[in-house]
Order: structure tokens, then sequence, then C-alpha cells
């Protein structure tokens, strides 16, 4: 039970706030990213190189950005986005050794500029992210199967990003499903104690490695 099920969980919350969510995922969203994602999913590891892959991401999140995340923004719902800018810093920067600036540049292309409010980090070690993502299913993605060197140094990425970028913010991923939830929205509640403070919480009235990525009606 990762970020996928988290962004759910999350995306619920948010609903019973009062506020309209559109939920989207990386790659995918739109016919472009959908087709990427198929891509991606049936290529070998190593069969892309590292800046076909970086383009391939960012070319659907372009897609994404136009035909989804910024209409909906301009309608003022909120955006919870599977994964996010910060994903291919990590993947493609930290993971695949691509420099990181030329990764930030081509994304802000991408993007137009548009980023998210809060990017939401769950951390585990790679070994027990991997064991929690085979659990059950018959076979992983791309970047799961990978190798464990390559897991880690996309963890320690992620790690970095979220000492170092204002907007990332770092969860543990351990525990429990509501556990982790409670975690999540509370981190979110922080971040925006006027959209989403709940007088019900006790909590003061505020209430695999992963991203997840959020922008609300004012990005």
């Amino acid at each position: 039970m990762g970020k996928t099920t988290q962004l759910g969980l999350l995306s619920r919350r948010v609903e019973a706030a009062g506020l309209e969510v559109c939920t989207v995922r990386e790659p995918g969203g739109t016919p472009v990213g959908e087709e990427v994602r198929r891509i991606l999913a049936r290529s070998q590891s190593g069969s892309i190189t590292p800046r076909a892959e970086l383009m391939l991401i960012l070319a659907a999140r372009a897609a994404l950005i136009d035909e989804v995340v910024a209409p909906a923004l301009a309608a003022g719902r909120w955006v919870l986005s599977d994964r996010s800018s910060l994903s291919s810093l990590a993947y493609q920067g930290y993971g695949r050794g691509l420099p990181l600036e030329e990764v930030k540049l081509l994304d802000r292309s991408a993007t137009g500029g548009l980023s998210p409010d809060i990017c939401i980090v769950l951390d585990l070690p790679a070994g027990e992210g991997i064991a929690r993502h085979r659990r059950g299913r018959k076979s992983l993605d791309r970047f799961e199967s990978e190798s464990d060197d390559f897991l880690e140094r996309v963890r320690l990425g992620y790690l970095e990003l979220a000492k170092s970028r204002a907007e990332a913010v770092l969860i543990p991923a351990d525990g429990t499903v509501d556990l982790i939830a409670d975690r999540v929205w509370r981190e979110m509640c922080a971040a925006f104690p006027r959209e989403l403070a709940d007088p019900r919480d006790s909590d003061s009235g505020r209430v695999s490695t992963g991203a997840l990525g959020m922008s609300n009606g004012k990005a």
C-alpha cells in the first residue's frame, strides 16, 4: 500500500472538506501520457537511454499540464498528482545520473513553470519498498525492477530534495495505511490551514520511495 493508495485516501479527505479535486498520475492522464506509460512498461532496462527516458516523461507531463492540470486549476479545483517534477529529479537525475540543472531546465519548459504547492515524499528503505510492491503482484514495472543500487540512489535523491526544496515534505512510510494517511493529512492541513482545518480534529484544530505532488486552486 503505497503512494497511489495514499493519494486516493487524501483525495477523499480533501473532498470531504468541501473542495473539488482532480487526481492525476504521471505518466498518464492523456492519450500521449498513457502511450508513454505503455512504452516505458514494455521496455527493458537499458533499452531507452536516460535522456530519451526523460524526454518521454516530460512529453507526457507537458500534455497533462496543458490538457488536464491547467484547466482544472483555472476552474478552481485542487489537483492531486501521483508523481510530479520531483520524481524526474530523483529518478532521471539522481538515479540515472543526468545533470540536475539540465533536468530542471527541461522540466520547466515542459510545465511552463507550473509547480506543486507541496510535494509529499513517502520514505522507506528501497528494499522494504520493493518488498511491499511485490506482495500480491505478478510483475514489477520498469523502475521497480531496477537494481538495488539504482533504487537506493533514487531514495537518497528524494531525501536530498526533501531537505533542499521548500515545497517537499518528508513523511516516514512505515506503519499502517491509516497511520501514514494521518501523517499526510496533518502535513496538508499544516500547509493549508484555512482550506483544510477541521474543527472536529483534536490536534489544535489542524490537522519504495515515492512522491505525491499537490497543487491547490491558487497555483
